[in-house]
């Protein structure tokens, strides 16, 4: 399963997603990222936040979606709530769309340790989404019945 975290920009939120996603989940399941107006550059702290779990963020880049126009997601999860409100391409065609909105780590103010842990924070609520959508059995749901299941894990 092919999922896509949209955000905006590319550059924070839906960059922790992916580099997340690859590195907690099972086979079968694989993450990218991109946005609807990408920025062409990373926020230096998602990838810093990255690395400090070990995470590989090598392959990461900010991008647009037509990027992805040859091999479509099969779930696209927006991760900021400008994104939430975009429609997504139509080259998605039938891929489960739903929306986790999470606040963005990078417009908090203040001391170096203040920022840090609004992105911990982050890292914390998508670590949480993600051990719920893992545990879903995926073979035996519609597609109707993933998005309800979607929706309901972007409320935690």
């Amino acid at each position: 399963m092919k999922v896509l975290f949209m955000c905006t920009a590319n550059s924070c939120r839906s960059v922790l997603s992916e580099g997340l996603f690859n590195h907690l989940a099972p086979s079968g399941f694989n993450a990218v990222s991109s946005g609807s107006f990408p920025s062409g550059q990373l926020n230096p702290r998602a990838v810093s936040t990255l690395q400090a779990l070990g995470i590989d963020t090598t392959d990461l880049y900010s991008k647009g979606s037509e990027v992805f126009s040859d091999s479509p997601p099969d779930v696209v999860i927006t991760v900021c709530d400008k994104a939430g409100g975009e429609p997504c391409p139509v080259y998605f065609g039938p891929a489960v769309k739903s929306h986790w909105g999470l606040a963005d780590p990078s417009d908090v103010e203040g001391t170096d340790s203040d920022i840090q842990a609004a992105f911990d924070a982050t890292v914390v609520q998508i670590k949480k989404r993600f051990e719920a959508f893992f545990s879903l059995d995926h073979s035996a749901l519609t597609p109707q019945e993933l998005k309800r299941e979607l929706d309901q894990i972007g409320e935690l």
